[in-house]
């Protein structure tokens, strides 16, 4: 080859080889680039639900350290919450004591509306203990337990809530159980629906905590503000004399069963290892459930445990649930 072709033939190939350096430097800064980008966004993509606070967390501070139950939206808030689910029995003896009288329900609503605004959070349901249940065999006791739970469906259009969770605790004969619990539900749920309201039912006890059962309860029913509200921890049917669980359901098999009804979720915890994941619930398995069941609504933080104390218990609840969202983005 003549040294002026051999220049020439060089030149090109350098120029040719800077060019592939240079679209292969742009090439990797816009990889970089586009891995970074999904990298923001995946640090900061919201999760698929959003975080209310079960205020059955901070018993213990409202019944054993005297802490106003009405501080409830400022420590919800402070922690990071956006909703507010209410425990009607931790506003005792202030309203049991008036007999739940109009005057005594329409101040824990005034009360309580004013403390949501103040911090900017939202009212999502309220959950009805000591009004009796609604799955009871005598119809006199489950017509009354109707009626005593009407103020409360009242109270939770007051002050903004979707819905109020009741305890459908009865017989335990099944057959007997469904027909008083469809029965109760259906007369409830019937008057609810003029105030916009639903009625959940939680997994809390007795055959509420047979996933299909229950499921079976809400096809009865049939109406749209109807609905199921699945605790990933309250699946034990019945107990023994030490309150320790005699028959449990399988709390993966009793989700899976209740979501297709939900409008609300209770994220339940107890005891955490050290990295910081639930020690008896599989949160990653019982989030996918959630989500695979097209749930977009507030999980509920609910924490029971005895190691941690209550905010640190809130808070590492609240923190797993974060993580396992993550997860399944």
């Amino acid at each position: 080859m003549k040294r002026r072709n051999f220049i020439r033939n060089s030149s090109h190939a350098g120029l040719a080889f800077g060019l592939l350096g240079l679209y292969a430097c742009k090439d990797a800064k816009k990889k970089d680039s586009n891995e970074m980008g999904s990298a923001v966004e995946e640090e900061s993509a919201e999760p698929f639900f959003k975080l209310s606070l079960a205020q059955w967390s901070i018993h213990k501070m409202i019944r054993e350290d005297g802490v106003d139950p009405y501080t409830f939206a400022e420590k919800a808030k402070n922690w990071g919450f956006t909703g507010l689910e209410y425990v009607s029995q931790l506003y005792n003896p202030e309203l049991s004591d008036a007999n739940y009288s109009e005057e005594a329900m329409a101040a824990f609503v005034e009360k309580s509306n004013a403390e949501a605004k103040k911090h900017g959070l939202e009212n999502v349901l309220i959950m009805i203990d000591g009004q009796g249940n609604l799955a009871v065999n005598d119809e006199a006791e489950r017509n009354e337990t109707v009626e005593k739970h009407k103020k409360w469906v009242d109270a939770a259009a007051a002050m903004g809530c979707h819905a109020i969770r009741v305890n459908l605790n009865g017989s335990m004969v099944p057959e007997e159980w469904k027909a008083s619990a469809v029965d109760g539900l259906t007369k409830l749920a019937t008057y609810a629906k003029t105030k916009n309201i639903n009625i959940l039912v939680e997994n809390h006890g007795g055959l509420s905590s047979n996933g299909a059962l229950q499921a079976e309860v809400m096809e009865a029913v049939n109406l749209d503000n109807c609905g199921s509200l699945p605790d990933f921890g309250n699946f034990c049917i019945t107990r023994n004399e030490d309150w320790s669980c005699k028959v449990e359901y399988d709390k993966y098999k009793g989700v899976a069963e209740l979501m297709p009804y939900a409008k609300a979720v209770s994220a339940k915890s107890n005891e955490f290892n050290a990295e910081g994941n639930d020690i008896g619930i599989d949160y990653y398995k019982m989030m996918k459930l959630v989500k695979d069941a097209g749930y977009t609504g507030f999980v509920g933080v609910e924490y029971e445990g005895k190691v941690l104390s209550e905010e640190e218990g809130i808070k590492a609840t609240r923190d797993l649930l974060l993580k396992v969202a993550k997860e399944l983005s």
